[in-house]
């Protein structure tokens, strides 16, 4: 009786550390955080002005002295005491409603394909730093292809591709493992320097990131439109440093992703190359899984079928599968002993 007291007071933790999102799932809340993995110092006082979303409306905004940052930097930990201080922030902000005598948070939290030993320490030693208990830890696709309902268990090949701010992970899952994978650092915010690229070269406008990120949300696609989609872009003009306000279309987002685009497509075709045929055969019947906040890119999917010759589809909420995922294997202790990853301690 008293044990299973304890548990409910021990709120455990699934922790999605990304490059652009950090999200955290509470067994008895869902997914209750889901800001921007940013924080905003000053470099003056060392002190933490403002994290997660807060910080990122101050990106480009600062006086010198302040500096909004992302202690991540393609999937891993680059920054270890400002990301120790970020996650402080939102445990603790989750810890608020609970009895100061309850025990620490057991935390699953996933990690990229190609972490190194050095990289996995990083992860464990922020979690325990941050105030929480033991860090499970487990491979994010692994997490998203859970978080995707895929029965990964089964002995049948299943291709998911997470595609988040920071990284691109391609694998091939069968029986709770990852059989062959591929990880790509072209993902997201390299689609945002595309369009920052363009505006520079073609416009002679310089952008910012968030409005560059803002464009490709809204106006990006991979696919010719039936009607090209505008939207007015703003920035500094190269030559007067003034500011100057242009429309810009679907089809010029489209010219300036391109390459990078293809470098995905090129990423997921070589995964196959190097699959046992008996999975490939799989994946041809079952198709690519989507995961991440970038398979919402208009046409993305489409464009991917016609490039590999597989059926793609993107799974329901793909920015939250990662955590979703890890929500479900909180509350499994079978389906996480089959998937953790040994620790580095």
């Amino acid at each position: 009786m008293f044990k299973k007291f304890f548990e409910k007071l021990n709120h455990n933790l699934g922790v999605d550390l990304g490059t652009t999102k950090t999200m955290i799932y509470r067994h008895d809340r869902g997914i209750a955080i889901n800001e921007s993995s940013i924080v905003a110092i000053n470099n003056r006082t060392d002190q933490i002005l403002a994290v997660g979303d807060e910080a990122r409306k101050m990106i480009g905004k600062t006086p010198p002295h302040i500096f909004a940052t992302s202690p991540l930097e393609k999937g891993v930990i680059s920054n270890f005491e400002v990301a120790e201080k970020m996650l402080k922030f939102f445990i603790d902000r989750l810890q608020e409603d609970k009895f100061s005598f309850s025990r620490k948070p057991k935390v699953v939290i996933g990690i990229p394909l190609d972490i190194t030993e050095v990289e996995k320490k990083a992860v464990e030693d922020v979690i325990i730093s941050a105030g929480c208990g033991q860090a499970y830890l487990v491979e994010n696709i692994m997490a998203a292809a859970i978080g995707a309902r895929i029965p990964i268990q089964d002995p049948t090949g299943n291709m998911v591709v997470n595609l988040g701010g920071g990284l691109t992970e391609v694998a091939v899952i069968s029986l709770s493992g990852v059989v062959n994978w591929k990880v790509s650092d072209v993902a997201g915010l390299t689609l945002d320097k595309d369009i920052i690229r363009y505006a520079r070269d073609e416009f002679g406008l310089v952008l910012g990131e968030m409005v560059a990120e803002d464009i490709k949300k809204k106006v990006g696609t991979v696919i010719d439109l039936a009607e090209p989609l505008t939207m007015q872009m703003r920035g500094r003009d190269m030559m007067t440093g003034l500011p100057r306000e242009i429309e810009i279309n679907s089809s010029q987002i489209q010219n300036a992703i391109a390459r990078s685009v293809a470098t995905i497509i090129d990423t997921i075709k070589s995964t196959l190359e190097t699959t046992p045929p008996e999975l490939v055969a799989d994946i041809y019947q079952r198709g690519i899984v989507l995961t991440g906040g970038l398979s919402q890119l208009k046409g993305l999917d489409k464009l991917m079928a016609q490039m590999t010759q597989i059926p793609v589809h993107v799974a329901d909420d793909p920015q939250t599968c990662t955590v979703r995922g890890m929500g479900l294997i909180l509350d499994d202790d079978i389906l996480l002993s089959d998937i953790i990853i040994p620790s580095s301690q």
